[in-house]
């Protein structure tokens, strides 16, 4: 049986409804093993969110039965300046970086999914009508496509799904919590991948590739 994990959710550091150890407990109710907190960030906050967020989840992670890593998801930022806040948010301390890809419910500049994979990210967060030059890339540079639970983020988990399996590219299942409920737990994340088309291997492979994640981010 895989492991619970998310690898994208908020807190009140962004647009979330929770402190981070509220957040991280309710994702432990759900059956969750580890999570990173991974919050909206641009070049007006990055160095305010990432020194807070390690100190508060080393303290939950020694103090709870959930790990917790801390990260943060660039988001509406200029295609242009991604490569650079990738580099800054590794430097800070980030051991996951995900870019609020080209979702089809919200403006996000045009190029942010190509910008993204040349950056190097960890992974490419909801990324809607995703080209196959792009998932190609995405591949060579070992980068974690999103399917996610999320409303509206979802309308094109069947497409993502779909070039993934094309270019053989690596997927991942996160939550993009952002309030109380959002944590869905195993049932209803095993059902939203096979409503997105993913066969019962290809979901097993899918939870383990979070966990080769958070190995590489611990390492």
């Amino acid at each position: 049986m895989f492991e619970m994990i998310d690898l994208h959710t908020h807190s009140i550091f962004s647009d979330g409804e929770l402190i981070p150890s509220e957040s991280a407990q309710r994702a432990s109710a759900a059956g969750y093993k580890t999570i990173a907190i991974t919050d909206h960030a641009d070049c007006s906050n990055i160095d305010f969110i990432l020194p807070r967020m390690i100190k508060v989840c080393a303290k939950i992670t020694e103090k709870s039965k959930i790990r917790v890593l801390p990260g943060l998801e660039l988001t509406h930022v200029d295609p242009s300046d991604l490569a650079l806040l990738v580099m800054e948010a590794r430097k800070l301390g980030a051991k996951i970086v995900v870019v609020h890809g080209e979702t089809l419910t919200e403006p996000v500049p045009a190029g942010t999914n190509l910008a993204a994979i040349k950056a190097g990210v960890d992974i490419l967060a909801h990324p809607g009508l995703i080209t196959e030059e792009e998932v190609n890339l995405a591949v060579q540079k070992g980068i974690f496509l999103e399917i996610t639970t999320r409303r509206g983020h979802s309308f094109s988990n069947g497409h993502v799904v779909q070039m993934a399996r094309k270019c053989n590219a690596q997927l991942v299942l996160n939550n993009d919590a952002h309030a109380p409920g959002d944590y869905v737990g195993r049932t209803m994340a095993t059902n939203i991948a096979r409503g997105a088309g993913l066969s019962e291997k290809e979901i097993i492979i899918m939870f383990e590739n979070s966990k080769k994640i958070v190995q590489r981010a611990s390492a």
